[in-house]
């Protein structure tokens, strides 16, 4: 019954059709908020590398499992930065001027995965100099030189 009413509301009352360049065409972008989260990859990760687990306390395992869950969620929140970056602000004209840019993303996608699983210093460190890299890209694209200027 349900069913019959939705379909008689829906041939009544049509929505009209609609379209826009992107999820939120707000026009919006900018790599802050990437390269924000990517520093605290690096920030969590040398903090990790300078716990002693082998301490074997209850304190310390507490404060390895906030370290180990802020790092993951930095992580992502990176990835999911730079991928709406990516597919939403970079069109097919940017590749004319920066042909490394789907490889520099797609480096840089792979590498919060692997901050994500793994504890290394390289990577995470890695990681922030190809945000730096895809800010320098996105700063060219729109003409303007924005320095780059890190949190800690």
């Amino acid at each position: 019954m349900l069913n019959t009413i939705a379909t008689q509301i829906k041939k009544h009352f049509r929505a009209p059709e609609v379209s826009a360049h992107c999820d939120g065409p707000c026009g919006v972008y900018d790599p802050a908020s990437a390269r924000i989260y990517a520093e605290a990859v690096l920030s969590m990760t040398k903090k990790i590398l300078d716990l002693n687990p082998s301490v074997g306390d209850h304190a310390t395992a507490n404060t390895l499992s906030r370290y180990i869950a802020i790092k993951e969620e930095q992580a992502q929140k990176t990835k999911e930065e730079l991928l709406i970056l990516w597919t939403d602000y970079f069109k097919p004209v940017h590749l004319e001027k920066y042909p490394d840019l789907h490889n520099t993303f797609w480096k840089a996608a792979k590498l919060c995965s692997a901050c994500k699983v793994e504890v290394s210093l390289d990577q995470a460190t890695e990681l922030l100099a190809t945000v730096e890299k895809i800010h320098t890209m996105f700063w060219s694209s729109k003409n303007r030189d924005i320095a780059w200027v890190k949190a800690s």
